[in-house]
């Protein structure tokens, strides 16, 4: 994975080849028409990070402000890691079949979609994803999630 020292997000943009920059200027445009109020976006792990401040939630296993996307810029293609997608498994059929009804090809990971363009991403249900979960009922997804891991996980 390709990481930034950029320090906020229009820096990171400003670094990215023209190519790179207008293709995740789109999905970023998408992410925050959709972005429920709560979460903030920042630069973190070298991306573009939409996530619940530690100030509304600092209970986390890292003590890193809990993500809910991440948006980066790689060598070959673009990834958009959408961890609502990654931690429930009907949000994640709900985004396959969005694939398939539009005839584009998934190409994802647990959480990471990757594509080269933003016309590569069934968009439309990729920002209903975005805007269904608030804060809080992420909060409540992890400290679910949290519940199930073995001891010392």
């Amino acid at each position: 994975m390709v990481s930034s020292a950029a320090q906020n997000p229009e820096a990171y943009l400003g670094e990215l080849p023209a190519e790179n920059r207008q293709e995740i200027a789109a999905v970023r445009d998408l992410i925050l028409a959709h972005l429920p109020a709560g979460y903030e976006e920042s630069m973190r792990w070298g991306m573009l990070s939409y996530e619940i401040p530690l100030s509304l939630y600092p209970h986390t296993y890292n003590g890193q402000p809990l993500n809910y996307i991440g948006l980066a810029a790689q060598k070959q293609k673009n990834s958009l890691y959408l961890m609502r997608v990654y931690a429930d498994s009907a949000a994640q059929q709900d985004l396959l079949d969005a694939y398939a009804r539009s005839g584009l090809k998934a190409d994802m990971g647990k959480s990471c979609l990757r594509f080269r363009t933003a016309r590569d991403l069934p968009l439309e249900k990729i920002g209903e994803l975005i805007g269904s979960v608030p804060p809080e009922k992420f909060i409540a997804m992890y400290e679910k999630s949290r519940q199930t891991l073995p001891k010392g996980g």
